[in-house]
């Protein structure tokens, strides 16, 4: 008799914390003998990984909840994620989910499985996340993605910004063992990744619930204790949280890249009040002059909320202004969206939404214009790019797509062969929201050690 390999199928809504939390679970399956198919096809066991960040984040999690329940009405549903930790109750009133796991316990969900398998009864195992003070260990010793590997360094966040619901669905802050760090980015190295990105739920905060230790020091032991590291990324980083400490480690450092997601949110004091952010407008231009100085050629990207409650056309152009005057290079603009549980969602002065719409146009541009003028400075240089893919563009030309070490995409002709190394390019024309490169040559990693060697 032959016994059928059990299949499991993943869907993944949200940040890029809940990707790579996805793949961790994945690792625990394939641990087990499962096989991993596609979304779309049948599958034994589906799991669903729910975003809670907007109130759009919640709608969309039941849909995709029950594409899978009609895919396999005999398969095992499982549900977890940020959505699954804040209403576990609504997910579980969906006729066909079986399982819901929040955001931690996540380790368990095979045993889960099989006790579901043996008495057919839901289980609800989301636990009081707001107890929680220990880092759940997940391992991801290899992504689908061949170039770019993130590695999770902590969970959860202290902030509780007024139009935030993440620290009700991640609990509070929470560091991993910077042991375990490095441990993993020696094998994600190992694995052949050039570039490690380290992210979490409020990742520049590492470090804040530990004794001696911080996050300047956790990227100071990266860079000298993991062997053959290239490329060090910050997912992103709080302006409070860049000290003068890590400014210095920045500026030392030759593996930290010119790029930065510093988020803003708003350009203006009485807005930032309101959203409960811990910052003023000073003390974040003191800090963007500091990170300058120290790292010439800085790419600062940003997260900007337009029409918070109460924004009006005055405090939203200080952060027009501000963002003009300071030159970010990139933003991600999103209008205001009422998060049900907030204490924003309940303020007085709901901006319309044509004053939003309008004004999250005006910041685009504005985006816009800034991304071409940071990329034009780089024309003519040779910078190195890790080639990613094909140009999604056109698969056919010959040409693929990657990102320079200050985060511009740049397209250029190159082979499948170079997917995933360190290549040099000339920028022949700067633009957004890509640039055209010229291949120069593969950076061959023998005369480099070399060179350093000498």
């Amino acid at each position: 008799m032959t016994t059928t390999m059990s299949t499991v199928a993943f869907h993944t809504l949200g940040c890029k914390v809940n990707h790579y939390e996805t793949e961790a679970i994945w690792q625990l399956f394939k641990q087990q003998g499962y096989e991993r198919v596609d979304f779309e096809a049948i599958a034994d066991v589906y799991v669903i990984n729910t975003c809670t960040v907007t109130n759009t984040g919640d709608k969309k999690s039941p849909q995709v909840i029950r594409r899978a329940i009609r895919k396999n009405p005999d398969a095992v549903i499982c549900v977890t994620g940020c959505y699954a930790q804040t209403s576990p109750a609504e997910i579980l009133a969906i006729p066909g989910v079986d399982i819901v796991v929040g955001t931690q316990d996540r380790a368990k969900m095979l045993e889960y499985i099989e006790k579901y398998k043996k008495e057919r009864q839901p289980i609800n195992a989301v636990g009081n996340i707001m107890k929680n003070r220990v880092y759940e260990e997940l391992d991801v010793p290899s992504f689908t993605d061949r170039t770019r590997a993130s590695l999770k360094i902590q969970e959860g966040c202290n902030n509780f910004c007024t139009f935030c619901i993440i620290p009700w669905a991640r609990g509070l802050l929470r560091s991993r063992d910077p042991q375990e760090v490095i441990r993993q980015a020696q094998q994600l190295v190992d694995a052949g990744y050039k570039e490690i990105v380290l992210t979490g739920i409020h990742t520049g905060g590492y470090g804040e619930d530990m004794k001696d230790y911080n996050f300047a020091m956790l990227l100071r032991d990266l860079e000298a204790q993991v062997k053959g590291l290239k490329r060090l990324r910050i997912s992103s980083i709080e302006a409070s949280q860049i000290t003068d400490e890590v400014i210095e480690v920045l500026d030392k450092s030759k593996v930290i890249v010119r790029h930065l997601h510093i988020p803003l949110q708003s350009g203006s004091n009485t807005v930032l009040k309101r959203m409960r952010r811990k910052y003023t407008m000073e003390f974040f231009a003191e800090r963007l002059n500091r990170l300058k100085e120290a790292l010439p050629g800085l790419a600062v990207t940003s997260d900007v909320i337009v029409g918070f409650p109460g924004e009006t056309e005055e405090e939203f152009m200080e952060t027009y202004n501000f963002i003009k005057e300071h030159k970010f290079s990139e933003l991600h603009v999103f209008p205001y969206s009422k998060r049900t549980g907030t204490p924003a969602a309940r303020m007085a002065d709901q901006i319309d939404e044509e004053v939003k719409n309008e004004r999250v146009h005006r910041l685009i541009a504005l985006s816009d214009q800034l991304a071409k003028e940071y990329a034009s400075q780089f024309e003519g240089e040779v910078l190195e790019v890790i080639p990613e893919e094909r140009f999604k563009g056109d698969p056919e030309s010959g040409l693929y797509e990657g990102y320079t070490d200050n985060y511009l995409k740049v397209v250029f002709p190159a082979t499948e062969e170079m997917i995933g190394k360190i290549v040099k390019v000339k920028i022949t024309k700067a633009g957004y929201p890509y640039n055209e490169g010229q291949f120069v040559r593969v950076l061959d990693e023998a005369n480099e050690q070399e060179k350093a060697a000498i």
